[in-house]
C-alpha cells in the first residue's frame, strides 16, 4: 500500500508529503526469512514443466516435428501422402480378396503382383527421367488424379458385380504406372520444401507415413471390406486422393533447377549413378539387405515348422517389420545430430542382417516377431540416411532418376530375395535359408566397407556423390 511506503505514493498519483507534516515512518519490520520446509515445496508452474533433461531426452527419443511445423507445403504434402498410402493399401488388400473370391486360385492371386511389379520397374526409371526435366508439381498431380481415377473404377467394377478378373489386373497395372510415375517427382521436391539440415528429420516422418499405411491400411481395409464388401475400400481410396491433390495444387510450381538440355535420359542417370562412389555405395547397401536378408517368401512355411502356426501366424510375421519401422520413425529424434551417414547405414544394414540370422536360430514366436521388429527399426535408419545422402549429395537435375532408380531396387529387390530365399530353402532347410542370408547380408555389407572406406567417411556437412 502507498501509505506505508511514500517512495511509491508519486507513482499512484498523490502529493508527496512534506517534511512538516510527514507522519513518523515506522521501523520496518524485517520479512520472516522461509523456513527450510517452505523454500524446498515447487511451486505449481515448476511442477506443470517437465525438467530440462526430460525436455532433452524427449528431443532426441521422438521424431523431430519440425519440418511439419515450419513449412506449410511440406505438411500438406505429408499429410496427403500419409491419408493417400492408407488408402492405397487398403485397395491392395481388397484387389488380392476380390481375385481369390472370384478365382479360387493363390496362383491367380499371386499374379497381382506380378502385373504391379512390371509397370513399376519401367515407368519408374522413365518416370524419374522425365521428374528431371517437367513441372514435379505437375506430375505429382497427374499421379494422385489417375490413381484416383483408377480407384474410381475399381469401385464401379465392384458395385456393377463385373466379376472380370481381367479388369482387376489392368486396374492394378494402370495404377503401378501412374504410382511410378509420381512418386520420383514428389520424392525429388522434398530437398526444395525443407532446408537441408532439416531433411533427416523430414525423411523419417515420410518413413512414419508409409509405415502408417502399412499397418493401419490392411486393418482398416479388413474391416471395411468384411462389413460392407470389397466396394467400400474403393471408394475410401478414392476420396482419400483428395487430400494429395489439395496438396499439389497448393504447391508453386517446381522445375527442376538447372540448366536443361533436352530430354532427359534414363542412361544418363544411371551413368550419374555409376560415377559416384558414395550414391552407388549407398544403393549396393540397399540391395545387399533385400536380396540376402529379405525371408519374406519363407514365412508360410515357418509359421508352421517354427512355431507350429496357421494364416494369423503368417500375418504377424509380415506386419513384424512394418511395426519396428514405424517405431524407428516415431523415435527418429537424434538422426539429425549424425553427420558419419555413411557409417551409420552400414551399421543399420549389418544390424538388420544380425536381427534376421537371429531370427532364423529361435523357436519362440514372441522373441522372433521381436527380431523381425528390430530388423524393421534397422532398416528405417538405414533408409533415412540413404535418402537424406541422395536429396543432398546429388543435383537437382538428377533426383528424379535417381528416385526411379531407388523404386526399382525397391519393388525388384525384394522379388530377388523371395528368389534367393526360396531357392536357398528348398536345397537345404528354411533354418539355413535364413540364418545364411544374414550372415551373407552382414558379409557383403563388410566387403563393401573395406572396398569404398570413404563411404565410412561420408559426412553430411561436407556431402560428395
Amino acid at each position: 500500500m502507498s501509505t506505508n511506503h511514500p517512495a511509491n505514493s508519486e507513482a499512484d498519483g498523490d502529493s508527496p508529503p512534506t517534511p512538516s507534516d510527514a507522519a513518523p515512518t515506522p521501523s520496518p519490520t524485517p520479512s520472516p526469512s522461509p523456513s527450510p520446509a517452505t523454500s524446498s515445496i515447487p511451486s505449481p508452474a515448476s511442477l506443470a514443466s517437465p525438467p530440462a533433461w526430460y525436455r532433452r531426452l524427449a528431443r532426441s527419443a521422438f521424431a523431430d516435428l519440425s519440418p511439419l511445423r515450419d513449412h506449410a507445403d511440406y505438411r500438406r504434402v505429408w499429410f496427403g501422402q500419409s491419408v493417400s498410402s492408407v488408402g492405397q493399401q487398403m485397395t491392395a488388400v481388397a484387389v488380392s480378396v476380390q481375385v481369390y473370391d472370384l478365382t479360387g486360385s493363390t496362383f491367380a492371386t499371386g499374379l497381382v503382383g506380378l502385373f504391379s511389379l512390371i509397370p513399376l520397374v519401367a515407368f519408374g526409371l522413365y518416370g524419374g527421367a522425365i521428374a528431371d526435366t517437367a513441372d514435379r508439381r505437375r506430375l505429382g498431380l497427374i499421379g494422385a488424379a489417375g490413381l484416383s481415377a483408377v480407384s474410381a473404377v475399381l469401385a464401379a467394377q465392384a458395385l456393377a458385380g463385373l466379376g472380370l478378373v481381367a479388369v482387376l489386373y489392368a486396374a492394378v497395372a494402370l495404377q503401378a504406372g501412374f504410382f511410378a510415375l509420381a512418386s520420383p517427382a514428389r520424392s525429388a521436391m522434398i530437398p526444395r520444401l525443407v532446408p537441408a539440415h532439416q531433411l533427416p528429420a523430414a525423411n523419417a516422418l515420410n518413413t512414419v507415413s508409409m509405415n502408417l499405411g502399412l499397418t493401419v491400411g490392411p486393418m482398416l481395409g479388413g474391416v471395411l471390406i468384411g462389413a460392407f464388401g470389397v466396394q467400400a475400400a474403393y471408394l475410401v481410396d478414392t476420396v482419400a486422393f483428395g487430400a494429395t491433390l489439395y496438396a499439389m495444387w497448393r504447391l508453386p510450381a517446381m522445375l527442376p533447377l538447372g540448366e536443361r538440355k533436352g530430354r532427359a535420359s534414363v542412361l544418363d542417370g544411371l551413368r550419374f549413378l555409376r560415377e559416384q562412389p558414395n550414391l552407388r555405395t549407398s544403393f549396393l547397401a540397399d540391395l545387399a539387405a533385400m536380396i540376402f536378408g529379405m525371408p519374406r517368401a519363407l514365412f508360410p512355411a515357418l509359421a508352421v515348422t517354427f512355431y507350429g502356426g496357421d494364416a494369423r501366424t503368417v500375418g504377424l510375421l509380415a506386419a513384424a517389420p512394418a511395426v519396428g519401422a514405424l517405431a524407428g520413425a516415431l523415435f527418429s529424434g537424434w538422426v539429425g545430430r549424425i553427420h558419419r551417414q555413411g557409417a551409420a547405414v552400414l551399421a543399420a544394414v549389418i544390424a538388420w542382417g544380425l536381427a534376421i540370422a537371429a531370427f532364423g536360430l529361435v523357436r519362440n514366436l514372441w522373441l522372433g516377431l521381436l527380431l523381425l521388429a528390430a530388423a524393421g527399426c534397422a532398416d528405417t535408419i538405414s533408409m533415412i540416411f540413404r535418402n537424406t545422402m541422395m536429396q543432398v549429395a546429388a543435383p537437382d537435375d538428377m533426383r528424379g532418376r535417381l528416385q526411379g532408380v531407388f523404386i526399382v531396387i525397391v519393388a525388384g529387390g525384394p522379388r530377388l530375395g523371395d528368389f534367393e530365399s526360396g531357392a536357398v530353402a528348398s536345397l537345404t532347410s528354411p533354418t539355413v535359408s535364413v540364418v545364411s542370408g544374414g550372415l551373407a547380408c552382414v558379409v557383403a555389407i563388410l566387403l563393401l566397407a573395406a572396398r569404398r572406406p570413404a563411404f565410412l567417411r561420408y559426412d553430411a556437412r561436407h556431402p560428395t556423390p
